[in-house]
């Protein structure tokens, strides 16, 4: 299935109108299985579900015009990023609606990832994500498959082509470079 899905990722580069329809079936249930996985936590009666999460990414992926995506790991890495505006957006709009409610963040916890998140943290770890993307760029794109699409350690591995240890060493790194960054702005 990688090899198929490079394939059309390619034909989408070379501008085939048809890949995108012939890509979705393919990447469909993994998308949502992992937005599923993100939202396991949520309420039932949250405003965001995970088959609006895999929608809204999937729409903002084709409607863009950049989609140079060279395999399956690039295709995941542009995804987990439009999930994680999406959760981001989401995030900023309900905690416009309760500002000044006095909510603390909270650390930065791997356990975080299944959980449900406060809108509070999610935002501060977007903010400190784009300062670690600047320091390193690779521990960056792995917080964005790990803590916002919920990707699991050997997923993450996979699709960013690096051995399981160095994954492992690369997100404690950047687990502990964030939670600096964030208690440094409280």
């Amino acid at each position: 299935m990688n090899a198929e899905v490079t394939r059309i990722l390619n034909s989408a580069r070379q501008g085939d109108a048809k890949a995108a329809d012939e890509l979705l079936p393919l990447v469909y249930q993994e998308l949502r299985k992992l937005a599923g996985h993100k939202m396991s936590g949520e309420s039932a009666g949250h405003t965001l579900q995970p088959t609006a999460l895999v929608h809204e990414a999937w729409l903002r992926l084709v409607g863009n015009n950049d989609k140079d995506w060279d395999n399956r790991g690039h295709f995941f890495a542009a995804a987990s990023e439009a999930m994680r505006r999406i959760l981001v957006d989401h995030a900023r709009k309900k905690n416009s609606q309760k500002r000044g409610s006095g909510v603390s963040h909270e650390e930065l916890d791997e356990s975080s990832i299944v959980l449900t998140v406060p809108a509070d943290e999610l935002l501060a770890v977007n903010d400190a994500l784009d300062a670690l993307q600047a320091e390193d760029s690779d521990a960056a794109e792995l917080v964005k498959l790990r803590y916002f699409v919920g990707m699991t350690m050997d997923e993450c591995a996979s699709a960013m082509n690096l051995a399981p240890r160095t994954a492992e060493r690369l997100w404690a790194y950047a687990r502990a470079w964030l939670k600096k960054e964030i208690k440094s702005k409280e």
